[in-house]
């Protein structure tokens, strides 16, 4: 008898998307300590200003929006680093880079070391486990999953002031700020480096199965689309300036919501923060969902154009002393949520337009947007509020108008061609179902 000449059948692949996914969503959970800065703040104001440690009342936001800078270059340098060496050892050094940066300003109330220690140790380290979490998670799924993966992973950052925030209150309270500090660093460390070894990508070949008698559009040109491909594309600096004010307007409100929530809900001001922080996570689900039913632009448009009619509402109800909390609760939620869709539209779109080659450093160099907006405006934001008694309604009129010229720019936005069929289970997947129209 002939031996048989046939090789043996190759393994099938374990599918790990899910536990990438909520191994991300880990990380991102650690990270969001970024979105509880209102509450450092206000404990900054009251240990550091005035002090011998070089703190002036318009200086508050400073350490935050260098690390929103920081974060966003970072990106760019970690999402190469995704690319090349793997969402693993890119989330490694991430939290380390974090739980240093923490440690650093557990120990002193220098302004300056605060820069250097949040600003930038921190904002590294952001940008390093930021990075590392969405990609990965983004190989296991078909794009028809596109927008609700890209959702869920980030929703961790935006969701961490649930439970930071109560836990901030009550570590400032027992060991002050520098004491919070030196706990918050060790955690992190322990957490992210943790998590950072469930993140996997798939084998080389594998293509993620469209859903069940679903089409998928191809863009092949896309698939390897380098950063100069972007630069070169008019589409990425609008996209880019469109995110910038996105994310800008949100960060303006997000950086001070717990001082404009004092007036009202005193101590409890912190319940604020939380319910932001529910909004924030359940708008970027929800935006990632939504966009995949009826496309990215659209579900855009309706999110910068609902955060317009907030920044305007949002002016007599934070004026009142007598505002019902429930009311600054609902608007805290509301604000969330229209911000943190932004974080789950953009890397989709940076995935349907330009693929997943090269997503790390792509999504990266778009990244830059939220950093530059959150650096600029938070600033501008701080210094209005300075310079009017504590007034937050010239922001808030800032960042309707910037918003709604967002919300108009977004029909610039052409409908992607599509051109449709089924792709083949031999195929690596290309930049698929653009979902932008």
């Amino acid at each position: 008898m002939t031996p048989s000449t046939n090789s043996p059948e190759p393994s099938p692949v374990v599918h790990r998307g899910w536990s990438v996914t909520f191994a991300g969503l880990g990380i991102n959970l650690a990270l969001g300590v970024l979105y509880t800065w209102s509450m450092f703040k206000e404990a900054i104001k009251s240990e550091f200003v005035n002090g011998q440690s070089g703190w002036k009342a318009d200086q508050l936001n400073d350490p935050y929006a260098l690390c929103c800078l920081v974060f966003a270059f970072a990106m760019i340098i970690a999402g190469r680093c995704q690319d090349k060496l793997g969402p693993r050892l890119t989330a490694l050094i991430g939290g380390l880079l974090v739980g240093a940066g923490m440690v650093c300003i557990s120990f002193t109330s220098s302004y300056t070391v605060w820069l250097l220690g949040f600003g930038l140790l921190v904002g590294l380290g952001l940008g390093f486990g930021y990075s590392s979490a969405t990609p990965p998670a983004l190989k296991w799924f078909p794009p028809s999953k596109t927008g609700m993966i890209a959702g869920l992973v980030v929703s961790g950052f935006g969701l961490a002031p649930v439970y930071l925030a109560p836990l901030s209150k009550y570590l400032l309270t027992h060991y002050k700020l520098q004491g919070s500090m030196l706990i918050f660093g060790i955690a992190f460390t322990v957490i992210v480096c943790g998590l950072a070894q469930f993140l996997v990508n798939p084998p080389a070949g594998y293509s993620a199965a469209p859903a069940s008698g679903a089409a998928s559009a191809n863009k092949p040109a896309a698939a390897n689309a380098s950063p100069m491909d972007l630069f070169r594309s008019p589409l990425f600096y609008l996209l880019w300036f469109i995110y910038f004010i996105g994310s800008g307007a949100g960060l303006m409100v997000i950086s001070s919501i717990s001082g404009m929530a004092k007036k009202s809900m005193g101590e409890m001001a912190f319940l604020a923060v939380a319910i932001m922080a529910v909004g924030n996570a359940g708008g970027r689900i929800t935006a990632g969902t939504l966009s995949d039913k009826i496309g990215r632009r659209w579900t855009l448009f309706i999110v910068l154009a609902f955060q317009a009619a907030l920044m305007f509402a949002a002016i007599p109800i934070t004026a009142s002393k007598s505002s019902p909390a429930a009311v600054i609760v609902i608007l805290a939620a509301l604000v969330g949520a229209n911000y943190g869709a932004n974080l789950s539209l953009f890397p989709s779109m940076t995935k349907d337009l330009w693929g997943l080659k090269s997503f790390g450093i792509n999504y990266g160099i778009l990244f830059t947007a939220w950093g530059v907006g959150g650096f600029i405006l938070s600033r501008v934001q701080q210094m209005l509020t300075a310079s009017s008694a504590g007034s937050y309604q010239s922001s808030f009129i800032t960042a309707g108008v910037l918003l709604l010229i967002g919300g108009g720019l977004t029909f610039l936005i052409g409908p992607t061609h599509r051109t449709h069929h089924v792709t083949a289970a031999s195929e690596v997947p290309v930049a698929v179902d653009p979902a932008m129209d």
